[in-house]
């Protein structure tokens, strides 16, 4: 069933336009990854599925009361404040509504035999509308959510929300995103503040969801693992494609050549026709020559196949060759007040080598980097650079981008024998051009300042390259230029990046950061997930088994209490005679419980005098029927399993 479709859609501001001419259709569960460059319309696409803004052209159609899912960018949650309180908010009218149902609950029981019909119909229908909301299901629905996230489900509910850094909000906000009751859910680059378990988490979770899904990222291996469809937004419209981010890879090279094929038929074919004019306009075929040339003003022109030319262009060039170690480190300990992130590591980076840095959030990834420049004492041992080497690092918080300045002249001040000219063709490289080459830093968005950091980069000459989170900000486009850059870099490379698809291409040596230690892992990423994957396979036997023989030892123990208890109570006569008793009792209260249910359900006892009384009365004794029914099955349990036992032996 389609759920939306867009039909024409263009957005213009003035004479700026910023989409045209999109078109596309999305179907009740399907998932797709919306693509393209930074500035490309991706945001502006997402408000208006949500009509915060309306089209300039075209016509967008919606099936009625159609329920969106949208992350808060701003991650304010007014009027909580802990961590649970904040995920548990998208279901305040549900929560208010198990407030009222208690109220009522407790109206009722006072009532007693005055009780009014309307109290009762009020109560059953919004009893109704809780369960099927989703009332009896919504809190072990947050914490599973929550647990994912990387929380504590437990602890969040007294995490105070003001202790949490800014990537700890994101994944609350993103948490809360994920449990509010929609029809389709709009994600913008969900796995920016997550590692890669939790990223693996949040893609089998979106699997496994029936909402629509529309998701704005960077990650391929993600969009690889979740979507089924992709939304490509470049040169100013979009182009659907069926598949995963590979199968959009092989379909859009495809799509390109044959616009390019097309695209040089069709200009060859015009330069022809304008050839035959040009020499037959004042001649004997002057006719033939002016019907050509009319039939070239009303020929549709195809448009050449976007290029990559627009596209970020980094190149890092290393300086002097360096020693064969690049980074020693020698019983290296690294603290933060009392918590050890680092303890006794000792291990080197040898030139060549591109090492991945992975590990949980939090476990001191950046703050081992800090710790290898010398911004952060060590608790213990050495870290030391090699000889001959320069290093420099992108941080992901961009501290080393000075604020104050343009962008003119940081470039400046790092080369200030170049001359204009230089200076704007080096910041071109990065897409900044014309007056944007002034603009102050401060004035920057996430990815225009990630441009700069690499710009900055370039001119460091350095022979190490660090790396924090370089794909937080760009686009996939920028991505793999980075990719390529880093490719073709000749000196060493320290990368901490949750990008598998990155890890995957460029990583020769992985280092884990795990519970204070550092597995070192001397193979590519590739090689590292087939280890992990086979050893999280064998801890799972080895849990599974060890909780098989838990069961078998608890039904062995669990014997012998029920040999021992039998052999107390008697013969094996009397054990049986239990066994029947307490099976006759539990077929007695069935059969009354039955009753108690029909007779309630019989719309004849409101139409006689005091029947919702009566109706009220039976509904107290059915509960405690029940009760004693649940009473009378463990003690017939209990029995049986005596009874049985006896007859094993």
């Amino acid at each position: 069933m389609t759920q939306f479709s867009f039909n024409g859609v263009g957005v213009s501001f003035g004479a700026t336009t910023i989409l045209r001419d999109v078109t596309f259709t999305v179907a009740a569960g399907e998932k797709w990854g919306v693509i393209g460059r930074n500035g490309a319309g991706k945001t502006t696409l997402f408000r208006l599925l949500t009509a915060a803004m309306q089209p300039s052209v075209g016509t967008m159609a919606k099936t009625p009361n159609l329920r969106f899912a949208v992350l808060d960018q701003h991650r304010e949650f007014p009027g909580v404040t802990t961590v649970w309180g904040a995920v548990a908010d998208a279901f305040r009218e549900l929560i208010g509504l198990e407030a009222d149902l208690a109220r009522q609950a407790d109206a009722l029981a006072h009532a007693g035999e005055h009780v009014t019909e309307q109290q009762l119909n009020r109560y059953a229908h919004d009893l109704e509308r809780f369960e099927h909301e989703g009332g009896y299901t919504y809190v072990s629905r947050v914490d599973a959510v929550l647990q994912g996230l990387g929380f504590d489900a437990v602890g969040a509910k007294s995490e105070a929300l003001t202790h949490l850094s800014g990537g700890e909000r994101g994944r609350v906000a993103l948490a809360r995103q994920l449990v509010i009751p929609a029809d389709v859910m709009l994600l913008d680059e969900p796995t920016n503040h997550l590692d890669l378990e939790t990223t693996r988490w949040l893609e089998e979770y979106l699997r496994e969801t029936d909402e629509t899904i529309l998701v704005i990222s960077h990650d391929r291996a993600f969009l690889d693992r979740v979507v089924n469809h992709v939304l490509h937004l470049e040169d100013q419209t979009a182009v659907p494609y069926d598949g995963g981010y590979s199968h959009f890879v092989r379909q859009r090279a495809e799509r390109r050549l044959s616009q390019t094929r097309a695209f040089d038929k069709q200009s060859k074919a015009i330069a022809k026709e304008e050839d035959y004019v040009r020499r037959n306009i004042a001649g004997q075929n002057t006719k033939q020559a002016k019907g050509r040339r009319k039939r070239l003003e009303w020929l549709p022109r195809l448009s050449p196949p976007p290029d990559d030319d627009s596209a970020m262009a980094v190149r890092f060039l290393p300086g002097d060759r360096g020693g064969d170690l690049v980074a020693i480190f020698e019983h290296a300990k690294v603290q933060i007040g009392e918590r050890t992130l680092l303890h006794d590591f000792t291990e080197w980076v040898r030139r060549g080598d591109v090492v991945g840095l992975i590990g949980p959030n939090g476990t001191g990834k950046s703050t081992l980097l800090k710790a290898l420049f010398g911004e952060r004492e060590l608790a213990g041992g050495e870290i030391r650079m090699g000889g001959g080497v320069k290093a420099t690092m992108y941080r992901q918080d961009f501290a080393n981008v000075p604020r104050t300045k343009s962008l003119y002249n940081i470039i400046g001040d790092m080369r200030p024998m170049w001359e204009r000219g230089a200076i704007q063709g080096h910041l071109g490289m990065v897409q900044f051009s014309g007056d944007e080459v002034m603009r102050s830093a401060s004035s920057l968005s996430g990815g225009e300042l990630a441009r700069v950091a690499l710009a900055m980069m370039m001119l460091e000459g350095a022979n190490l390259l660090v790396f924090d989170e370089p794909t937080n900000h760009l686009d996939v486009e920028s991505i793999e230029q980075l990719e390529d850059a880093i490719e073709r870099f000749a000196g060493t490379v320290v990368l901490v990046s949750h990008d598998r698809e990155l890890l995957r291409k460029l990583v020769t040596r992985v280092w884990e950061l795990r519970d204070g230690k550092i597995r070192v892992f001397d193979g590519d990423f590739a090689e590292f997930e087939e280890v992990r994957e086979r050893e999280e396979k064998e801890q799972a036997t080895r849990v599974a088994a060890a909780a098989a023989e838990r069961r078998a030892q608890d039904k062995a123990a669990a014997k012998k209490r029920t040999e021992r208890d039998s052999k107390s109570r008697g013969n094996a006569r009397d054990i049986r005679r239990n066994a029947e008793r307490a099976e006759s009792r539990v077929t007695e209260l069935e059969q009354k419980v039955a009753s108690l249910d029909a007779a309630i359900a019989d719309p004849e006892i409101f139409a006689s005098p005091n029947g919702r009384a009566r109706a009220t009365a039976m509904s107290r004794e059915l509960a405690q029927v029940k009760q004693e029914l649940a009473t009378a099955m463990a003690t017939w349990e209990s029995a049986l399993a005596a009874s049985e036992s006896l007859d094993a032996t």
